[in-house]
């Protein structure tokens, strides 16, 4: 039963309350109103700053004269709601207008965090949309509220926003730290250290304003992030293999699903393959990895081909003591995965491979390698090999090597090679490659 003292208490509170700061705002910006009776929902990994981004929006309503009583704002994980039923969340607009009758039927904005933690939201959220003149936002953890569960849950009621950990850009506003289109000699040299910074520690919002203890802070997410969004999710019981598997996909310069089978039989485990892709899926619905397919022209070959997972966070590399050529490749892997125009395979032949295939609507984009270092005649002569032959397969002259410091072009067998430091690429929007 909803105690509805305590309710109206939580709706004074925020309405006599200042907005939580520092509030940064972020690249992805939600609309203060749109004209459909939809929901907008923000989905997106554990600690990424989904409620953050609730609030920077209450704070441009507000700074657009938007008076303060026309905003409602609950948190569902407050201990007022532990016990709360769908029909109890029915009761909760009743409430509102019972402290402020003057707005039923004015234009309302309603703000619902993790509303999730009450079975039956759903219901709810849309009697509201037909009910009210209301614009409605939610946010939840990725364990309950992924975006194709909304799709189903919601009957096409909702846009969905991802909102992953801090671009590199964001990363450093939240440093205090000026991102500059034309750096000068001086830039260039702190943004090459700050990008060294953002390779190893990834850019979980807590981990950038609270440094002392980031590393504390990142075993701590990424344990409540396997056991909340993965292991109660799907009610997983061989939770070794499961952080096994975790290990492997981190640390293992080219993980093999079969590979790493046969080292589970090997050493005794008794579990099915099917039951380790599940598992895989688990991970990429929680936002911890993403996979990567085979280029191929035909849409068959490219789903059944090998995939290449990679963390959306490099923190969550570190914590599993991974440095080096696969922290970098995972940062290339992020920066163009942020970017949701495009789509990301990698390509392989016989003799070579590019680490990245870079397609927007429909069309092979750009070629794009991932090379910390192109110290040696061996190492150009690898890299710029395997992006000529990819070059003349796929039919795309835009071809890049991105590194840690090295800028520059080169021309190889007749094709010009762009060479751009890492900051760069996370920096620059794609039209200007």
């Amino acid at each position: 039963m909803l105690d509805e003292a305590r309710v109206a208490r939580l709706i004074r509170d925020f309405h006599e309350s200042e907005i939580p700061s520092p509030i940064f705002s972020r690249e992805v910006k939600l609309p203060l109103t749109i004209g459909i009776k939809r929901a907008i929902t923000v989905i997106g990994p554990r600690r990424a700053g989904k409620s953050y981004l609730l609030f920077y929006t209450i704070k441009q309503l507000l700074e657009k004269g938007i008076d303060r009583k026309n905003i409602l704002y609950l948190n569902f994980e407050d201990p007022t709601f532990e016990a709360a039923t769908a029909a109890d969340l029915a009761n909760i607009p009743d409430i509102f207008f019972r402290i402020y009758p003057e707005k039923r039927n004015g234009r309302l904005w309603f703000f619902f965090d993790e509303v999730q933690e009450v079975a039956g939201w759903e219901r709810f959220i849309r009697a509201v949309i037909d009910r009210f003149n209301a614009s409605v936002f939610l946010t939840g953890s990725s364990s309950r509220l992924l975006s194709k569960e909304i799709a189903t849950s919601m009957r096409g009621r909702t846009l969905s926003y991802l909102l992953l950990s801090l671009s590199f850009s964001e990363f450093l506003e939240f440093s205090g730290i000026e991102s500059v289109r034309f750096p000068s000699s001086a830039q260039e040299l702190t943004l090459s250290k700050m990008a060294c910074e953002y390779l190893k520690f990834g850019g979980y919002p807590e981990t950038v304003l609270y440094k002392r203890e980031r590393e504390r802070l990142l075993r701590e997410l990424l344990d409540v992030a396997i056991q909340r969004d993965i292991i109660e999710r799907y009610g997983i019981r061989n939770i070794k293999v499961l952080r096994m598997l975790i290990e492997a996909i981190a640390t293992s310069s080219e993980f093999s699903m079969h590979r790493f089978f046969n080292f589970l039989k090997s050493n005794g485990y008794k579990v099915s393959k099917n039951t380790l892709y599940t598992y895989l899926q688990a991970l990429e619905d929680a936002f911890i990895i993403h996979e990567t397919k085979r280029y191929s022209k035909s849409v068959r070959q490219r789903e059944q081909s090998m995939s290449k997972p990679y963390m959306l966070d490099n923190g969550l590399l570190m914590v599993n003591n991974v440095s080096g050529g696969k922290l970098f490749e995972n940062a290339v892997f992020n920066a163009l995965f942020r970017n949701e125009k495009l789509k990301i395979y990698y390509y392989s032949d016989q003799s070579s491979e590019v680490d990245f295939i870079v397609e927007e609507k429909g069309a092979v984009k750009a070629l794009v390698q991932a090379s910390s270092e192109l110290n040696g005649i061996e190492t150009k002569e690898r890299e710029f090999k395997a992006l000529y032959r990819a070059s003349d397969a796929l039919d795309c002259n835009k071809l890049i090597i991105v590194t840690l410091n090295s800028k520059g072009t080169e021309i190889y067998k007749g094709k010009k090679i762009n060479i751009m430091p890492i900051w760069e690429l996370m920096l620059a929007p794609v039209a200007q490659w």
